[in-house]
């Protein structure tokens, strides 16, 4: 039976590697592929040409109107019956800034925007077009552990905030600062675990969420803002820790959050899969409390 896969964060790195697994694994998957920039052949040119089985949108992740845009398009698609039934979202796209108060053109500090709040979007949008069996997919990470095993010492660990908080610039201090950006990604990715849990608890049954950890891969465009060492470093040095334990090359993270998508992975919803099985995440994000206050947040975000 033909079924849609709707995926953010797919044009390169761990996304572009998970895509290229799906288009070559999942014969009967319509992938569609969300973008921010549509110049170029798009994602049929690096996936393969496959008629009929690769397709893209486009939004803005940091634009709540943008997202909304995107999702109209495609369940307009689903009515009409150009898409068939949608069963996984994937939301892999994230970025890191070397500060704490990019803001979006909506006035939210762009990393919770985009790896909370857009992910959040996406799912309450399509929330009753999901077709049982379903799964959705957010990208989390090591960084919400907050510790050097974890961390290699390159990223400090979250600091919860309300999530009202978390959503605008200035939430950690000095916001100007890279130690502050880093800060925020980590926060936003316990966020995402924080928001997979309670997904769990309200789904509606056939349709599960897993939050899935790559490990630490390098040379995957997250540090395209930091300075010219950190770039370098991560271009060109760190790579080298993938013939070790310590890190995850693209493809293999990739092919991992495929085989998730898949249902490869045994994995109950709520789970946090940890590289290529599901573990438990670490102890600060298991909090019913701030959960359903993210929740609680972000469908006041939604609305408006």
């Amino acid at each position: 039976m033909r079924y849609t896969i709707v995926m953010t964060g797919a044009s390169r790195g761990i996304g572009r590697a998970a895509a290229q697994a799906l288009s070559r694994r999942a014969p009967d998957a319509h992938l569609l592929v969300v973008v921010r920039d549509a110049s170029g052949r798009g994602p049929a040119g690096w996936l393969g040409e496959v008629e009929g089985q690769v397709s893209q949108g486009t939004a803005d992740l940091g634009s709540r109107s943008g997202v909304r845009a995107a999702v109209a398009e495609i369940t307009d698609r689903l009515d009409q019956g150009s898409l068939p039934p949608l069963r996984a979202f994937v939301g892999n796209a994230g970025v890191q800034y070397t500060d704490a108060q990019t803001v979006t053109p909506e006035g939210l500090e762009a990393t919770f925007a985009v790896n909370v709040l857009a992910n959040h979007l996406f799912v309450r949008l399509l929330w009753d077009r999901f077709s049982a069996p379903s799964r959705i997919v957010l990208t989390a990470g090591d960084t919400h552990f907050g510790d050097l095993r974890h961390n290699l010492g390159m990223v400090p660990g979250p600091a919860w905030r309300s999530p009202r908080v978390l959503a605008r610039p200035g939430a950690f201090a000095p916001s100007g600062t890279a130690t502050a950006g880093r800060t925020a990604y980590a926060t936003s990715k316990l966020a995402v675990i924080h928001l997979v849990h309670e997904y769990a608890r309200r789904l509606p049954a056939g349709v599960e969420a897993v939050a899935y950890n790559p490990g630490f891969v390098p040379a995957t465009g997250l540090a395209r803002d930091a300075g010219r060492a950190a770039r370098v470093a991560v271009r060109y040095v760190l790579p080298a820790l993938t013939l070790t334990p310590l890190a995850t090359g693209p493809r293999t993270a990739g092919r991992r959050l495929a085989d998730i998508v898949l249902g490869a992975v045994r994995a109950p919803s709520g789970s946090y899969v940890d590289r290529d099985r599901a573990a438990p995440s670490s102890p600060e994000s298991y909090d019913a409390h701030r959960e359903a206050e993210l929740w609680a947040v972000l469908e006041e975000f939604c609305t408006y």
